[in-house]
């Protein structure tokens, strides 16, 4: 068997910790830290450490997850009051991380939707796309950045939504796209909900990370519901 070759983003944190040089800095997962490089844990991350110690039995999950957390999960990215979590259209399980959760779908695609193929924004996580080879998906490119302007290639976008076969899938990141940080606005995303509805399209959200308020992060996932059928994927 041989040695796979590194991953480029954990490799970069491998890297640090060989280098020397005391003014190093880690560029490699985003995570907060201290001036002194150690990680910085939130208060209240401690307080529910300290909410849920011992009080639990350690059970066997079943095997849709913890019930509680998938349901509460989902009002944290619709909204309580939001029409598809009110009248029960949403269906959610609890996975293994965010790669594990890709996966899953993956696997269910391959499954369910065997003659699909997956659409993937250029550039994106680099994990994506072994994760949908590996689950033997076809997957094609869409073009999403646009370098000359640092911004959105939604021209470029919408032609490649509207060109794809009908009932393919578009991986979307519903925020804070990995690795650009630019993000479709309200009205885009309205527009691109639209097309995606008359071609049948499904679509597949990685929510990795959220920005600013927290209804400014889910803008995407409130908008295409309603319009085309979605899937979420919560990276929490």
């Amino acid at each position: 068997v041989e040695m796979a070759p590194r991953d480029p983003i954990l490799g970069v944190t491998e890297k640090f910790l060989a280098d020397k040089n005391p003014d190093k800095i880690n560029l490699g997962v985003g995570a907060y830290r201290d001036d002194d490089g150690r990680p910085v844990v939130l208060e209240s991350v401690r307080e529910a450490e300290q909410r849920v110690a011992g009080t639990h039995f350690m059970e066997y999950l079943p095997i849709g997850g913890l019930r509680d957390f998938v349901t509460e999960s989902v009002k944290l990215a619709y909204g309580d009051d939001s029409s598809v979590v009110t009248n029960g259209q949403v269906a959610a399980v609890q996975s293994l991380s965010g790669t594990g959760s890709c996966r899953l779908f993956a696997e269910f695609q391959r499954r369910f939707m065997p003659h699909s193929t997956v659409y993937i924004p250029v550039p994106t996580w680099s994990n994506h796309h072994n994760i949908w080879r590996d689950a033997g998906v076809a997957q094609k490119a869409y073009r999403y950045y646009k370098p000359e302007t640092r911004g959105l290639d939604f021209e470029g976008l919408m032609e490649d939504v509207k060109n794809a076969p009908s009932g393919s899938v578009f991986l979307l990141h519903a925020c804070a796209h990995n690795p650009t940080g630019v993000d479709p606005t309200p009205e885009q995303w309205s527009a691109m909900s639209k097309l995606m509805l008359d071609k049948s399209h499904f679509a597949f959200f990685d929510m990795a990370y959220q920005v600013g308020q927290l209804n400014q992060s889910c803008t995407a996932l409130k908008g295409v519901p309603a319009a085309c059928c979605a899937v979420l994927l919560l990276l929490l």
